[in-house]
């Protein structure tokens, strides 16, 4: 059978026969049924002479996830919400990304068969984010940026913007002060890590403030769409189109893809500025991910065939029935 953009295969059993070489990938999470990655990355796979198959697993529980991850057939791991941050004290190590970023989304086996977490979100971000420029450059170096959110992904989204596309400061809109309060805390880790710059976020909690700040450059939203309904969902919304009417423009990008044409991205396009869906996060991110698990372009392997999965990643947005309505 081919496989679908929404099709979740049965995570095999201890007892369930396979051949030696027989692995799984994950992607592991809550209502992941309509991620159109599966398709793509059984295609690489292919491609690279590998009989591993990846699989769209609906998680309850983090511990569900570790199960998985922990079991002998195991190759490699994508976490989504909501366990970008709960699955860190489950692993074995850690590398420098997930304790600077405080969120782990891919997990790969180390030669000695431990389980090391790693971040490879924040190439996703800054590759969509890119993408929409004149040049595919950093072209306003030192311009402000606004993160909508302040749960995992949003921690990767700080990470791009200070680290590598180098803004001067982001804001942070959310209708959980608690949350931001948490995100502020794990953005400690920046200022030991970054010597000449320090990270400087901005909760950005009314219209009046939004008003009198300057526009941002970047904004990325991080966050599942949904209908505005409580005052503190009102009041978020309000200032996110506070900053999408100011006179500058520039990239949006919405990491959520369920629907494809989310409510933040058809405001930004309806207020002028140049959007971005999150479906291509998922493409940015194949190359590391593919490094990690396989060894994919290293000591003389094959590389990832790049456009191929690009073209069969766009496929599956296009034909998927779960995200275009």
């Amino acid at each position: 059978m081919s496989s679908t953009a929404t099709e979740v295969t049965t995570s095999p059993s201890a007892s369930s026969s396979s051949t030696p070489d027989k692995k799984y990938l994950y992607l592991a999470g809550v209502h992941v049924t309509h991620s159109i990655a599966l398709p793509m990355h059984n295609h690489i796979a292919k491609s690279l002479s590998l009989p591993w198959t990846f699989i769209n697993q609906e998680c309850p529980t983090i511990n569900d996830v570790v199960s998985l991850f922990r079991a002998p057939t195991f190759a490699g791991g994508v976490v989504t919400m909501p366990y970008k941050q709960a699955i860190i004290p489950f692993l074995d190590e850690l590398d420098p990304l997930v304790t600077q970023i405080g969120a782990c989304n891919n997990v790969h086996l180390t030669p000695e068969g431990k389980l090391r977490g790693t971040n490879t979100d924040w190439r996703g971000i800054k590759g969509c984010l890119l993408s929409g420029t004149t040049r595919g450059e950093n072209e306003r170096r030192g311009k402000s940026a606004l993160i909508i959110g302040a749960g995992g992904a949003s921690r990767a989204a700080i990470y791009a913007l200070f680290a590598e596309l180098e803004c001067a400061e982001i804001y942070v809109v959310n209708r959980d002060r608690g949350e931001v309060e948490d995100l502020l805390k794990d953005a400690q880790a920046y200022a030991t890590s970054e010597k000449d710059r320090q990270l400087r976020i901005r909760h950005v909690t009314s219209v009046g403030m939004a008003e009198e700040l300057s526009a941002p450059f970047y904004v990325v939203g991080t966050v599942p769409d949904f209908e505005a309904k409580t005052e503190e969902e009102l009041n978020a919304r309000a200032i996110l189109e506070t900053f999408l009417r100011k006179e500058e423009k520039g990239m949006l990008l919405d990491m959520c893809f369920k629907p494809r044409n989310t409510r933040i991205l058809r405001m930004g396009r309806e207020n002028g500025w140049k959007a971005v869906e999150g479906t291509g996060v998922i493409g940015y991110q194949i190359e590391e991910q593919w490094r990690l698990w396989a060894g994919a372009g290293q000591d003389g392997r094959k590389a990832v065939p790049k456009e191929e999965a690009w073209d069969v990643l766009r496929k599956a947005a296009e034909e998927s029935t779960a995200i275009n309505f």
